[in-house]
């Protein structure tokens, strides 16, 4: 395995790392307050469309995608270091086009969408004109076996009716959130893997609600947030069914490899985020004649959030290349890895940063570490809990010895 970038890999990130430096943080600090003194925060403020506008200037857009039509024609392995620098900051990933559920959605759309699908809603997504939501978990079902799934798709005539309720749908508070993914139960008769359909569906379509915005220990992580949607008698044409009835485990298992990467390479870069400000406290107090850096067992802490960051991104990269050289059936048991051992990681210096800050580091009015530990403790339940990640890993290991 060779983790070296290719050379258009390298000046991507060196570019991207330039453009975050000199025109995200600079005004990530007052973004975030002015946010927080706004009535309504479902908004997208004119800073971010502002700086959307110079990130596509500059052909920093869209960076995920690995193909020259859609994306950059970046490999996953490239783009998995630009994604850990995105992952520093709250809103880099969106600046870039490169936010979650739409990088998936888009990803679903390029490999399995009908030209009339494609036609549709990519250019929008890819233009940043429009955002999506991803609807799947449910409130009724333990989601953590998606065969629970009790939300219906159903076919009936030149129609699909969709019937059920969907929670946790990350990105429908957005103000741009035009377009929903929904997965649903088709044909209960059909093999367990072919029960289930994707479906697309304009979000003001008559039936669809969201019924409420859901808070993350007390913050509804506006303008995105996560919301509970129903779905009531909503009748689209048989045509909004992505690649036909019966495929959406299919879709999903596509759509989640690279996604899984993404994510985990994004919680890298927090991790080093967090390291960072853990040592620069940490040197900065004294207690008891010493450094806090130097006193008890911190050097510890401070000696293995380096190691185990280290070794995720390790992980994740060897992941990211065996989808690159393998594709996604080379790579089952490193993307389930991945998604049990990065956000774990995370949530651990998180907390040890915490710790580390004191009384500070449990407000979020001086330091973001309170935003850090919700975004590594819903890491270990978004795209499935950490339990069915390390029960896959023992599948296919136990398999080796069948």
């Amino acid at each position: 395995m060779d983790f070296t970038p290719s050379e258009k890999g390298q000046d991507y990130l060196n570019r991207v790392k330039a453009f975050i430096r000199d025109e995200i943080q600079p005004i990530e600090a007052d973004y975030h307050a002015e946010m927080a003194r706004l009535d309504n925060r479902w908004v997208e403020l004119p800073v971010i469309a502002e700086l959307k506008a110079k990130a596509r200037e500059q052909g920093l857009w869209n960076l995920f995608f690995p193909d020259e039509e859609h994306g950059c024609g970046l490999l996953n392995s490239d783009y998995a270091l630009i994604a850990e620098e995105t992952g520093k900051s709250f809103i880099a990933p969106e600046i870039f086009n490169c936010n979650a559920p739409d990088t998936g959605n888009m990803e679903v759309l390029i490999h399995y969408g009908s030209e009339e699908q494609k036609a549709q809603w990519l250019p929008r997504l890819l233009s940043g004109e429009i955002r999506s939501a991803f609807c799947m978990t449910e409130p009724a079902v333990a989601s953590s076996d998606a065969t629970n799934m009790s939300a219906t798709a159903v076919v009936e005539g030149d129609e699909v009716v969709l019937n059920g309720r969907k929670w946790w749908s990350t990105g429908i508070g957005h103000p741009k959130c035009e377009m929903i993914i929904f997965m649903g139960l088709s044909d209960p008769e059909a093999p367990k893997h072919r029960q289930h359909s994707m479906v697309l569906v304009p979000k003001n379509t008559p039936g669809v609600k969201v019924e409420r915005m859901l808070p993350v220990f007390g913050s509804y992580d506006e303008p995105y947030g996560h919301g509970e949607v129903s779905f009531d008698n909503v009748r689209l044409p048989k045509s909004a069914i992505i690649a036909g009835p019966g495929r959406g485990f299919e879709i999903a298992q596509g759509r989640l490899g690279p996604g899984r990467v993404h994510h985990c390479m994004r919680a890298i870069g927090a991790a080093e985020r967090t390291l960072e400000l853990l040592i620069k406290r940490a040197m900065s107090r004294e207690a008891f004649g010493k450094p806090l850096a130097r006193l008890g067992g911190n050097p510890d802490i401070i000696a293995n959030a380096r190691m185990s960051i280290e070794q995720a991104r390790l992980l994740t990269l060897k992941c990211a290349w065996l989808l690159d050289t393998k594709g996604i059936m080379g790579a089952l048991s490193e993307v389930a890895m991945i998604k049990a051992v990065i956000p774990q990681m995370l949530q651990t210096i998180v907390d040890n940063a915490i710790q580390i800050h004191g009384g500070a580091g449990v407000s979020d009015d001086d330091f973001p570490l309170t935003q850090l530990f919700a975004y590594a403790r819903v890491l270990r339940l978004a795209d499935g809990p950490d339990e069915v990640h390390r029960g896959t890993v023992a599948k296919l290991e136990l398999k080796k010895y069948a």
